[in-house]
């Protein structure tokens, strides 16, 4: 298999998990083919290891907290006649290790070997751990 590489991306506007969930589960995020994306100006350079098997991890409030595979990258043209990416993202979200994250611009590449760890799949009205509780009990190794 080809090496893969992830990308990151703040979830800007989201106050908490479920926040950011309820955002792709009311079809808000949703493109042309029931698929959610995500538009972003600038094309990964590295689009075929990011395609070769990588996901779109999210930052809420400082923490990585959840991810989603990457299917497909699509060009857009917004109405301003500029075109975009369109990061096709699998519905489904899987939980992380709760992971500190500072403040950037745009989207990142970010290595396996430094993305968090797996917690398990995101159950519909789930409630997520307060960021500072989290990012606490990642710290001592409890998630």
């Amino acid at each position: 298999m080809d090496r893969f590489l992830n990308l990151i991306k703040l979830s800007v506007g989201s106050d908490d998990l479920a926040d950011h969930l309820d955002w792709f589960a009311t079809g808000r995020a949703d493109g042309p083919g029931g698929q959610p994306r995500h538009i972003t100006r600038m094309w990964p350079k590295r689009a075929g290891e990011v395609l070769a098997g990588g996901s779109l991890y999210w930052v809420i409030k400082g923490m990585i907290l959840t991810r989603q595979r990457i299917l497909r990258l699509d060009r857009v043209t917004g109405a301003d006649g500029i075109e975009r990416c369109a990061i096709v993202l699998d519905r489904e979200s899987i939980r992380v290790a709760p992971t500190p994250r500072q403040p950037f611009q745009g989207w990142r590449y970010l290595e396996p070997a430094q993305s968090p760890p797996d917690l398990g799949r995101v159950k519909p009205g789930e409630e997520s751990l307060p960021p500072a509780l989290a990012a606490a009990l990642a710290e001592i190794g409890v998630l």
